[in-house]
C-alpha cells in the first residue's frame, strides 16, 4: 500500500468518515497489491520489495475529482490520481508479475484511493453526485511503500515501510 500525506488531508477524511466503513480503521491509501494470504514471512517480503522495487525513486502525486465502480466486491467511490498514475501502475505490474502472480484476480487495475463502500447502487449515485461539487488537489510526494497485515477488527498495521529514497540502481 501507499499511504499518503496532504496538506488538505482533512477533505478526504470528512468524505471516508461519511461513506467509508474502514475509515476508522486505515489511513487514505493506494492498495496496489490486494490483500492474500500466503505462508511468507515479513524477511521475504521485504527481500521482494528491495528486487522489485529496485530503481523507483520518491514520485509526485496529484489527486482530484471521484468516480464510482460497481462490481462483486461492492459498490465503491473513489478519489482519482491524476499525476503519478504511472509510477503506481509500474509497481503493481511488477509485483503481480512475479511473486504475487497467483494473488491476480484477472481486474484492471486502476491505482485510487478508496473514499466509499456503499451499500447499493442508488447510495452510490448520490454520494457521487455530492462530491461532484468537491474539486480540491490533492498533492504529496511517495517516499515509502508498506505493508500491511489486517488485524483481528480490520484494523491495518503496518508489519513494516520500504523506503524510496536512495533506491537507486
Amino acid at each position: 500500500m501507499i499511504f499518503l500525506e496532504f496538506d488538505n488531508v482533512e477533505v478526504i477524511d470528512r468524505i471516508r468518515e461519511k461513506y467509508d466503513p474502514l475509515a476508522g480503521l486505515v489511513r487514505p491509501h493506494i492498495t496496489i497489491v490486494f490483500p492474500f494470504e500466503l505462508e511468507m514471512t515479513d524477511e521475504e517480503l521485504a527481500e521482494i520489495l528491495d528486487v522489485r522495487l529496485k530503481g523507483i525513486t520518491p514520485f509526485k502525486i496529484e489527486l482530484q475529482g471521484f468516480s464510482k465502480s460497481e462490481d462483486t466486491f461492492g459498490n465503491y467511490l473513489m478519489l482519482n490520481i491524476v499525476k503519478g498514475q504511472e509510477a503506481i501502475q509500474r509497481i503493481h505490474n511488477e509485483l503481480y508479475t512475479n511473486e504475487f502472480a497467483c494473488c491476480n484476480l484477472g481486474y484492471k487495475y486502476v491505482p485510487h484511493i478508496t473514499v466509499g463502500k456503499l451499500e447499493n447502487a442508488n447510495d452510490l449515485l448520490c454520494a457521487y453526485e455530492e462530491v461532484q461539487k468537491i474539486d480540491n488537489k490533492f498533492r504529496t510526494i511517495v517516499n515509502k511503500v508498506s505493508v500491511e497485515m489486517i488485524g483481528e477488527n480490520e484494523q491495518s498495521i503496518i508489519v513494516f515501510d520500504k523506503d524510496l529514497k536512495n533506491n537507486r540502481i
